[in-house]
């Protein structure tokens, strides 16, 4: 005969009324049994049904003493999975791959609460390895990922990009540098016309030279679809240990539709997957028809960078990487004149003229190759810049002369 067992309660069965006692905690001892072998310190199971519990509930409830019982609705893969993610939990891991991830703030200090969440209970695509990214950083980190992912399906070549306020401040892919830029970039470490607290994007794994360049600059984050062990010790210990590190899962392919909500209303599209590949280049309007190679390769970078790039831009290219984006301005003539005046700075800076020293300030040169030189060549302020006065460097004869 089977056994008449006694009455039982659910969650909706119990209310607690705060009120004075005169027993403390640790003088209760409310562990029961669940089975003969399994013991549990608090009397509290959640449901095998598919509303009720997943890793999420089993992992929260196994914390708290209780035991959860993850259901059966789908595949014996997935429920293996679902196990796989509860006992990883014990390693710290669940806190970095989830649905959901409360930030801090969203764009502002004062709009909260904020968070990024997958619909349908999916797993974000993504892991936090180190630090606390906020709203603006995860929106740099997902269109960066998705210009330099692009730049390596369309080339052929490892890219990189850093992201400023939604809008790439630099690209490029991996080409051998010319010795002037080489000495520009890693010899002397010249940091001119530095865009601080960016984010960087890597299309490939991150080793430990480029963590080693990454741990240099100022910047607020890195993402990758993966980094070595030496990369990930070397940028851990970057501003004390709360730089912001973050894996992508590069096979992740969004839904085809984005939603985003203004003011209350939902607008919906597609999402912007337009190739860019020389069949998207063949229709050449100017009269001369031919185009190089490097060319070809070169307006392949460009079209990328704007498909990222918020609306109105242009962007100058020249051997694989962006010497000049114009974004952010309310003018196709604004954001024309704002890239090329980047792009004529990047010239400029590589001027063989002698008596150019590394700047003591970060804007020295940017000063100097501008117009307002006479601030940094006025007696009494050259002397802390430069070891010996350099003549006026004037756009006038320089730009069309050493560029050309």
């Amino acid at each position: 005969m089977g056994t008449i067992i006694g009455e039982g309660i659910t969650f909706d069965d119990v209310l607690l009324v705060p009120a004075y006692s005169k027993v403390i905690p640790n003088q209760v001892d409310v562990t029961t049994h669940l089975t003969k072998k399994i013991k549990l310190n608090i009397p509290m199971m959640s449901a095998g049904m598919d509303t009720v519990t997943e890793h999420r509930m089993a992992i929260a409830m196994a914390r708290q003493g209780g035991i959860g019982i993850i259901h059966k609705n789908m595949s014996i893969e997935a429920q293996a999975e679902e196990v796989d993610k509860v006992k990883r939990s014990e390693n710290g891991e669940e806190k970095v791959k989830m649905n959901e991830l409360q930030l801090k703030y969203g764009c502002n200090p004062n709009q909260k609460p904020s968070r990024i969440y997958m619909e349908e209970g999916k797993d974000l695509p993504i892991k936090v390895l180190s630090g606390k990214p906020g709203y603006i950083n995860f929106l740099d980190a997902f269109n960066g990922w998705q210009l330099v992912r692009d730049l390596k399906k369309a080339t052929g070549l490892p890219a990189a990009t850093s992201f400023k306020h939604v809008s790439p401040a630099g690209a490029s892919v991996g080409l051998p540098l010319t010795e002037t830029l080489a000495k520009i970039y890693w010899s002397e470490r010249c940091r001119q016309n530095v865009i601080v607290r960016r984010f960087y994007s890597l299309s490939d794994v991150c080793d430990k030279d480029t963590a080693m360049l990454i741990k240099r600059e100022v910047s607020d984050g890195v993402i990758a679809p993966g980094y070595t062990e030496e990369a990930l010790e070397i940028l851990k210990q970057k501003k004390k240990g709360n730089y912001n590190v973050i894996e992508i899962d590069p096979d992740y392919v969004p839904a085809p539709l984005e939603h985003k909500q203004v003011f209350g209303v939902t607008f919906e599209q597609g999402r912007q997957d337009l190739a860019i590949d020389d069949e998207l280049i063949s229709n050449i309007v100017t009269e001369n028809k031919t185009l190089t190679e490097n060319a070809k390769r070169d307006l392949k970078i460009s079209l990328i960078i704007l498909k990222y790039t918020q609306s109105n831009s242009v962007c100058f290219v020249k051997d694989g990487q962006a010497i000049g984006v114009g974004a952010g301005q309310q003018s196709r003539v604004h954001c024309t004149r704002l890239a090329g005046q980047k792009a004529d700075n990047w010239f400029l800076r590589q001027s063989p003229k002698d008596g150019i020293s590394r700047a003591e300030r970060d804007n020295a040169i940017d000063v100097y190759i501008g117009e307002e030189y006479m601030d940094v060549l006025a007696d009494g302020e050259w002397e802390r810049r430069f070891t010996e006065k350099p003549e006026a460097f004037t756009r006038e004869e320089n730009v069309h002369g050493w560029i050309s």
